[in-house]
This record gives structure tokens, C-alpha cells and sequence, in this order.
């Protein structure tokens, strides 16, 4: 097959007769400082709501146009018994419905959770009102409005939290994961395992160290866990024909023709992001330690880039993971980045 018939892929891919692939470059965004996302910590517990059990606001919520604006606060709470609790009961006071609220590690302090909330506000008095008030709890400080659709007076927007706003950005939070990574939960299959322990460690740590521009760490797999990678892609390769949507069923045999994908051989994510999507699509991606708050997993996206782990569930259940994989990044998600 010619050069012209195969615009846009690899050149590894030139003797592939699927002619319609084309390449879709498209310039990254900037990401946006709040996500849809719905995450709530307190204590060292994790916990995911869709809804925060808050009465609606008695005064409405709109402004001088008649139309509620939506504002985003961010401070900050130590990571203590009763810290988010005191927070969540003075809003309830307030009469503040949020529509979200998310925590992550706060940047720079260690045992203190940077919080983010976003709510409809009626007016500049409610915002300053609700500022002043927690700004009155102990447990809180830093508190900065990150997000508003309308003019509040008197309110400081230059302390914005920090976001990516190069590519280069993203190595900021590569070591800031929720969990998972190197720590494991006392119900994760190996959790009471010392040497997939010690694997683990020793694989997060080559992600820690990664940085943008590098070449993308080769993992030496052992015999154990390419064994493991062989009976979840035999399952789910025989579940494709009838379970996957018709992109992924598109996409996949060409990875086992040009990326390595195959039963007998887990695939670097060096030969996978150079060889495929960099090419096909404009993704590229990169290692991560574990599991990223939503924030900075969307923060990633919005320049293209897929953090991806490169350690493997644990051999005793092969077909069973509390967490992203390898596994899970390269059978489920990467096929998908790869089609235009």
C-alpha cells in the first residue's frame, strides 16, 4: 500500500488496509479550575456522593438579572476527626445547596486537604457572607474564590489555585495520587502479599521520577504477571465481538498488529503511545504512581495526555481489580484515545 493511501498513520501501519483512519490533531485547551466531579474525604476516608443532602437555600438565588451564577470556593482543612463535619454543618446553617464538593491533598501541607465547593449564589452579599462565615471556623483557611459568572464585589480573584497551563505543568502532580499507587487497602487481594508489595513500590517509584519530554519507562514484567495479563486479555478479548462498541472493535486488532498487544507479552507504554495514538490521534501518555483526583486526572486530558499505570493486579484474582491496571489502561481505555 502507498504512502498517500495511508495518510496519518504510523509507518508501521502501512501494510493495514483500513484507508478511512486519519489523523485529528487538535489544539490543546486550558483546563478548566472546577470538574463535574463529586468526591468528598474527611478523615482519611474516602468517599463518592452525587448529592449533598443540603436543603435549599429561603433566599433565591439569583442575581441583579434574575439569573443564579455559579461560584466556586476552595480553602483549606486539616486532615482530622470532625474538620469536614464542622464545614458541611455551617453550610446546612446558611442554607447553601452545593452542587459539588471535592477534596485533594493540598499542595505543599502535608495532612491538610485543599477542598473545592460550588454552589448557586444569589448575590455578592451572600458570597461575602458565606466567605466571612467559614473564614470564621478554626479548622479553616486559604479560603479564595476560584469561580463566578457574575461580578462580586470586594472579593480577591487573583489567588486562583494553581492549574496546569503547559504541558510540562502536568509533572506538578505526578506524585499526587488519592491512593492506591505504592499504599494498598486493607481489603486489596495484595494487600497481605510482602512481594507484590515491594513490586508495586518498586514500579510507582519509576513513575514518581518520570518527567514530560523523557522516554517512557520499559517495565521488566515477570512470568507471574504476564501470566496474569494473559487470562484477563484471553476474557476479554472473547467478550469484544459482542460487548464492545464498534470503535474499540476497530481499533484493537490493530494494536496486536503494531503495538505488541498479545497474550503472551504486556505492552510498553512507550511502544504504545509513539507507535499509535501520538500518531493516529495526538494522545500521548504518560505513568502515574496510582489513582488522581478528578482535578488532576481532567487536568491531563485537557492536554491530551492519558496517565496511565504500568503495575498489575494481583495474580490471586486475575479477573477482579479494586483499581486502574495496566490491565484496565491498555485493554479498556487506550483503544479508544487511539480512533480519530
Amino acid at each position: 500500500m502507498s504512502a498517500t493511501a495511508v495518510a496519518g498513520l504510523p509507518k508501521a501501519m502501512w501494510g493495514t488496509a483500513l484507508p478511512q483512519l486519519r489523523p485529528r490533531r487538535v489544539r490543546p485547551t486550558w483546563p478548566s479550575t472546577t470538574t463535574a466531579a463529586v468526591r468528598q474525604l474527611s478523615g482519611g476516608a474516602r468517599v463518592a456522593s452525587a448529592a449533598t443532602g443540603f436543603a435549599p437555600s429561603n433566599r433565591p438565588a439569583v442575581d441583579a438579572s434574575g439569573t443564579p451564577f455559579n461560584t466556586t470556593f476552595q480553602f483549606s482543612i486539616p486532615d482530622k476527626v470532625g474538620a469536614l463535619d464542622e464545614v458541611l454543618g455551617l453550610l446546612r446553617r446558611q442554607g447553601v445547596s452545593l452542587t459539588r464538593i471535592e477534596s485533594r491533598p493540598a499542595r505543599g501541607r502535608r495532612g491538610h486537604y485543599d477542598i473545592y465547593i460550588d454552589f448557586a449564589a444569589g448575590s455578592a452579599v451572600e458570597v461575602g457572607r458565606l466567605r466571612n462565615a467559614l473564614a470564621g471556623l478554626a479548622s479553616v483557611d486559604e479560603i479564595n474564590v476560584v469561580a463566578g459568572d457574575s461580578d462580586v464585589a470586594g472579593l480577591d480573584y487573583r489567588h486562583v489555585p494553581w492549574f496546569p497551563r503547559k504541558i510540562a505543568d502536568l509533572d506538578k502532580f505526578g506524585d499526587k495520587v488519592l491512593s492506591y499507587g505504592e499504599e494498598l487497602d486493607a481489603d486489596h487481594p495484595g494487600f497481605k502479599d510482602p512481594k507484590y508489595r515491594e513490586r508495586r513500590a518498586e514500579i510507582t517509584a519509576i513513575a514518581r521520577s518520570y518527567r514530560h519530554g523523557m522516554q517512557l519507562p520499559y517495565i521488566k514484567y515477570t512470568d507471574e504477571e504476564i501470566k496474569t495479563w494473559g487470562v484477563v486479555f484471553d476474557k476479554v478479548s472473547a467478550l469484544y465481538p459482542t460487548h464492545a462498541c464498534k470503535e474499540h472493535r476497530y481499533i484493537f486488532p490493530l494494536l496486536v498488529s503494531n503495538c505488541g498487544y498479545r497474550r503472551d507479552n504486556i505492552p510498553q507504554l512507550e511502544d504504545v503511545s509513539r507507535a499509535f495514538p501520538a500518531d493516529c490521534t495526538g494522545w500521548t501518555i504518560r505513568p502515574v504512581m496510582g489513582l488522581l483526583s478528578s482535578r488532576d486526572f481532567l487536568n491531563g486530558l485537557a492536554f491530551r495526555v492519558f496517565h496511565s499505570t504500568q503495575y498489575i493486579r494481583h495474580h490471586s484474582v486475575p479477573l477482579y481489580t479494586p483499581e486502574p491496571d495496566v490491565c484496565h489502561e491498555l485493554l479498556g481505555h487506550v483503544p479508544l484515545y487511539a480512533d480519530p
